[in-house]
C-alpha cells in the first residue's frame, strides 16, 4: 500500500454541475405594492399615481428588482405597468415575485443559456445539496438541456449518486 489518496471522482472524469452556481450574484430588492395601497388594502389611482411620482426610486438604480403586493387584494394590471414605467429605466432586470421567486426565474434563465455542447458526451452529475432552495423546474430544465448531449446524466453526490440517464449503446 502506497499511501497515497486517489480521487476517483475526479479520475473518472465525472463533471458535478451545481445550479446554485447559476445564481444571481448580487443582492435582489424588493419592491412591495402594498406601500403604495391606501391603508395597505386598497388602490385608489389618483393617489396611487401620486405616490409613485414622489417615491424615490433612485435606491432601485442598477439592481435587479422583484415586484410584488404583500397584500391580499386584487391589483389591477396597469399598477404593475405604471410602476414599470419607472423602475425600467432605472433597474438593471425587473421581475414580478419576491426575490426568492426570482432568484428562480434567473437561474432558469441561465440554464437556458448553458451551451449543451459543453457537456457533449460526458458524465454530469447534478448536485443535489445547495446552499439555496432551488425548485422542480430548475432540475427538469437542466435534464432537457443535458438529456442530448450527455453520455449519463446523474443526480446527488459522487458517492451516492442516482442514475437519471444514460446514452443507449447503438
Amino acid at each position: 500500500m502506497s499511501g497515497e489518496i486517489v480521487n476517483k471522482v475526479e479520475r473518472s472524469g465525472i463533471i458535478t454541475l451545481d445550479l446554485s452556481d447559476y445564481a444571481p450574484k448580487k443582492i435582489i430588492e424588493e419592491l412591495d405594492l402594498r406601500q403604495f395601497l391606501f391603508e395597505g388594502l386598497i388602490l385608489k389611482e389618483k393617489q396611487f399615481r401620486a405616490e409613485i411620482k414622489d417615491y424615490n426610486f433612485e435606491k432601485y438604480k442598477q439592481k435587479t428588482v422583484a415586484l410584488f403586493c404583500s397584500s391580499e387584494v386584487i391589483i389591477p394590471m396597469w399598477a404593475y405597468m405604471l410602476i414599470t414605467v419607472e423602475l425600467e429605466p432605472i433597474c438593471s432586470k425587473l421581475y414580478f415575485g419576491r426575490a426568492s421567486e426570482v432568484t428562480q426565474q434567473i437561474i432558469l434563465e441561465n440554464i437556458r443559456l448553458i451551451e449543451g455542447d459543453k457537456y457533449s458526451g460526458k458524465r454530469v452529475i447534478v448536485k443535489g445539496c445547495s446552499n439555496i432552495p432551488l425548485n422542480e423546474s430548475l432540475y427538469i430544465e437542466i435534464t432537457k438541456k443535458l438529456l442530448n448531449s450527455v453520455q449519463s446524466l446523474m443526480f446527488g453526490e459522487a458517492c451516492s449518486a442516482v442514475p437519471v440517464y444514460k446514452t443507449k449503446v447503438k
